[in-house]
């Protein structure tokens, strides 16, 4: 391959890099802009860094609360949604049971049926249960919408390992919940990972969720907090712009932290 070719290639891929970057660069940009310099030029660099935006954000937009109400959430739905996931996937996925399809099937369409067709039904549901505007009310729901994709993606996974390391831990007399926790998980670690990842961002960025079931300000989450910069004859673009930059960092750290084996996952998965 001769350096000209590779040239083209790296610039091909440093081209994409920018066009990925460009619109986290022109959220934080106008984070630190001011809102008039926003209106006059939306897309310039800003002429001075405005770091109070970012504190304003915290403190008059209560994102301290907000933020303590997202952890809560995602503390709760995250280990759940893997937890549940990871059972049913080894059950569907290496054990011969009985209606197996029509268990996967009604899984599947979790994925398939939009979250706004049913989200009146599942609004009654939630009242008849007494936890409409708790904190329950929107882990319940959001752990139940979370299992769909969980269980597609580590029942595929669970698929792809090789059934001769659990059979020859069964022949020297290991039980199924030894041969689920202490062979099969270690193996189905990236697959693990990438669910966790996947999932933390789906919960960290829900909105529709507590604006429906959570209804009291106290219980809104981050995504839903912005709001608060959003007037009926105005909007405060600057510290709309704070916001997301504040909501975007946990999920930003969490993907770096575990870049490796996200990637290593998700690679795993479309080989299998």
């Amino acid at each position: 391959m001769t350096i000209t070719v590779k040239t083209a290639r790296y610039l091909i891929l440093l081209l994409f890099a920018l066009l990925f970057l460009m619109p986290f660069l022109w959220i934080w940009f106008s984070a630190l802009k001011s809102t008039s310099e926003i209106n006059q030029d939306p897309f310039g660099i800003p002429s001075a860094l405005h770091w109070e935006n970012l504190a304003e954000a915290w403190t008059t937009g209560r994102f301290g609360s907000y933020i303590g109400n997202s952890v809560l959430y995602a503390a709760f739905v995250v280990p759940l949604v893997t937890a549940f996931s990871c059972l049913a996937g080894y059950a569907l996925g290496t054990r011969r049971l009985p209606g197996e399809r029509l268990i996967f099937g009604a899984f599947l369409l979790g994925i398939m049926i939009p979250f706004q067709s049913i989200m009146i039904p599942q609004y009654y549901l939630v009242r008849d249960l007494g936890i409409l505007g708790t904190y329950w009310g929107v882990i319940v729901p959001s752990v139940a919408l979370g299992l769909a994709f969980g269980v597609f993606l580590m029942r595929a996974f669970f698929r792809g390992l090789p059934e001769e390391i659990s059979n020859a831990a069964r022949i020297d007399g290991a039980t199924e919940w030894r041969v689920f926790t202490r062979i099969i998980l270690p193996l189905a670690r990236p697959g693990i990972i990438t669910l966790v990842v996947l999932q933390f961002m789906f919960t960290w960025n829900m909105f529709l969720i507590p604006l429906l079931y959570g209804q009291d300000e106290g219980l809104r989450p981050i995504s839903t907090g912005i709001m608060f910069f959003v007037g009926e004859y105005s909007v405060d673009r600057s510290m709309i712009a704070a916001g997301v930059t504040l909501a975007s960092i946990p999920i930003i750290a969490l993907y770096l932290l575990l870049q490796r084996h996200f990637i290593q996952g998700m690679t795993a998965g479309a080989l299998k």
